[in-house]
């Protein structure tokens, strides 16, 4: 088959088209003939040599899928052969064929198309395990999202408003800010203009949201805490902004605050399996109603996948970036 293999740490043009074996899929996994995958910033921390596969993983780059299940063992599993389907994977996604857990494969949404399906593990599996899981987004509550217009702000932005939240978010355009209203936020701030953390005060009423989702850090934290509710709870999926910060921690103790965070790739698989199973129950009925649209930037063919990155780096794009197979 076909992939996108890393030659060595670097820049996009270390990736490179070449030639593999066929994988071979294990007890409780099926094969699937990819014609989709998606491109997300942990595959760019791999190709910079910042983000190792899990032990046993493939070494090639790509989290989510879809496509055609060929093989594999049905044993238990709802799926069978020839039925279409998208998957969350630990790697192996940017190639003609990719091994899943059938655990972790969803069908495809109705009416959606495999690039639009396969836009959505990765994202929707995240968004899922930290908000409403780890930091427990309830009934009546707000939702603050730092990178709104990112592929997870997408998702967490039309996920909170699609199931009743009030929710916020930050993006460094005002073109980008516009993008997260249209996708259902109530206001988007501006970062490189506003102070988000006056503007969320402002916003309600001097309480705070609720929960923020955090892919920044860094010196975005003190003002995160400044501008949460009390019992609040901030939750943090990466680091792109810098790994520490200096805060006060009596308004941790004083405020009752939470803060949390995660990694879903080492995660074993029946972690993964329940975040599938509320995915399918509470999400994908949303996703058959138009509840939640996707949003798709820019589609590369397989062999463009160095331009792609390049593209995910320059962080010029609004929701999310494709790979056809």
């Amino acid at each position: 088959m076909r992939a996108i293999e890393i030659t060595h740490p670097g820049g996009p043009e270390v990736l490179q088209i070449c030639e593999r074996p066929l994988p071979s899929f294990k007890p409780g996994e099926v094969l699937i003939k990819v014609q989709a995958a998606g491109i997300n910033r942990p595959d760019v921390f791999q190709r910079t040599g910042n983000y190792s596969p899990p032990p046993g993983a493939s070494d090639l780059p790509g989290l989510e899928i879809a496509g055609e299940i060929v093989d594999g063992d049905f044993a238990g599993s709802p799926f069978k052969k020839g039925d279409l389907v998208c998957a969350l994977v630990q790697g192996g996604g940017y190639a003609e064929y990719c091994c899943a857990p059938t655990a972790q494969c969803l069908p495809l949404p109705e009416g959606w198309s495999a690039v639009e399906a396969a836009s959505l593990p990765e994202t929707f599996f995240t968004v899922w395990s930290n908000v409403f899981d780890r930091a427990k987004l309830a009934s009546g509550e707000t939702l603050l999202v730092q990178g709104g217009s990112s592929g997870i702000g997408a998702a967490a932005i039309q996920i909170a408003t699609a199931l009743g939240h009030r929710v916020f978010a930050t993006a460094g355009s005002d073109e980008k800010c516009r993008a997260c209203e249209a996708l259902g936020a109530e206001r988007a701030i501006n970062y490189r203009t506003e102070d988000f953390a006056a503007v969320i005060k402002a916003a309600t009423d001097g309480k705070g949201v609720n929960v923020i989702l955090d892919m920044v850090a860094g010196d975005y934290v003190p003002r995160e805490i400044s501008c949460l509710a009390d019992d609040g709870r901030l939750v943090f999926i990466a680091t792109l902004g810098g790994s520490s910060a200096n805060i006060d921690f009596r308004h941790i103790m004083m405020r009752r605050l939470t803060i949390t965070g995660s990694t879903l790739r080492p995660r074993p698989i029946a972690f993964k399996a329940a975040i599938a199973a509320q995915l399918q129950e509470r999400v994908w009925p949303l996703l058959a109603a138009k509840k939640i649209k996707p949003v798709i930037f820019k589609t590369f063919p397989l062999e463009q996948a160095a331009q792609a990155h390049a593209l995910m780096e320059s962080s010029s794009h609004i929701g999310k970036i494709m790979l056809t197979v």
